[in-house]
């Protein structure tokens, strides 16, 4: 890392210093200009990440911009058309798809072990003492379940059943009117289903598994992180084990696959960018449709 900018000149300078970067900025706008700046990466609030990838291609850097994408589908098409047109790499810093787990379930998938996939099962919850300023709470900050957490479990199905035929929910809304729980059920073209949870609300194994007719996969929570993947038989016998190493947190995994495209040229990520505006067109045109229930001890609305 060559910089880090903040809207906060201290705390940009704190994060420096901890992490031994060489320079600080108190704007975004000042590391752009800087020329030793080649590729951004945004993990700011969901409610900036439009704007602030917009900024840094138009400086005509690459851009990993940290899951959720973006707030909807409209906006992840708008990134993604800048992109191309200014000619610079963008990368959704989605980690779970470039984790050695992960990789390991695609070469199951594709080698047919687990017969026709008959059911995607996921979940990822946070739950925390309510705090109307944290963002998960807060609306400004695009705040919610759904867009924080419910992308793993919905990228995860969707990675396996893509492209979805439909997709339905109920979901539940915290204190701040942001979603606080969902419960989903995606449909593949071929029929199969994804039941998915997100919540804010409760602890839940936070595991996903991918069930066929031949045996199923199991994966450890949290399924979405660095975890052991299980091959297991109609009869429930543990057939074989899958346990990654864990390399400086995982995180690297989706940084070196960045660099590798950058340095072959490349424009679009692995997956491709299809994929990034499928799962948000899932919020919009389902997810984003629910019923919606009161918060809990509330009045429904």
């Amino acid at each position: 890392m060559v910089a880090v900018g903040s809207r906060d000149a201290e705390r940009a300078l704190t994060f420096a210093d901890r992490y031994g970067i060489p320079a600080a900025y108190g704007s975004y706008e000042e590391l752009l200009a800087d020329d030793d700046v080649d590729i951004v990466y945004i993990a700011s609030p969901h409610s900036g990440h439009h704007d602030q990838a917009l900024q840094a291609i138009e400086a005509g850097r690459h851009v990993l911009l940290e899951k959720a994408f973006t707030r909807n589908a409209r906006e992840a098409a708008h990134v993604i058309e800048a992109a191309r047109e200014r000619g610079v790499f963008l990368m959704e810093a989605m980690w779970t798809r470039f984790l050695p787990h992960i990789d390991a379930v695609r070469q199951v998938l594709e080698s047919g072990l687990l017969g026709e996939v008959q059911t995607v099962m996921a979940d990822h919850v946070l739950p925390g003492k309510p705090n109307p300023t944290h963002r998960h709470f807060d609306p400004d900050q695009a705040g919610g379940a759904l867009l924080d957490l419910g992308v793993y479990p919905v990228a995860f199905a969707h990675r396996v059943l893509r492209p979805f035929a439909s997709v339905t929910a109920v979901g539940t809304k915290a204190f701040t009117g942001v979603d606080g729980q969902a419960s989903i059920i995606v449909t593949g073209e071929s029929g199969v289903h994804g039941v998915l949870n997100t919540s804010l609300f409760a602890r839940t194994p936070t595991k996903a598994s991918i069930s066929g007719t031949r045996a199923r996969l199991e994966i450890d929570g949290h399924f979405y992180a660095p975890a052991a993947v299980h091959l297991i038989s109609p009869d429930h016998e543990m057939l074989d084990t899958f346990t990654p190493e864990l390399i400086e947190g995982g995180l690297c995994y989706e940084a070196a696959e960045a660099a590798r495209c950058i340095a072959a040229g490349r424009r679009r990520r692995r997956p491709d960018r299809g994929t990034t505006v499928s799962v948000h067109s899932s919020w919009d045109g389902g997810v984003r449709d629910w019923t919606v229930q009161g918060s809990p001890g509330g009045d429904p609305v």
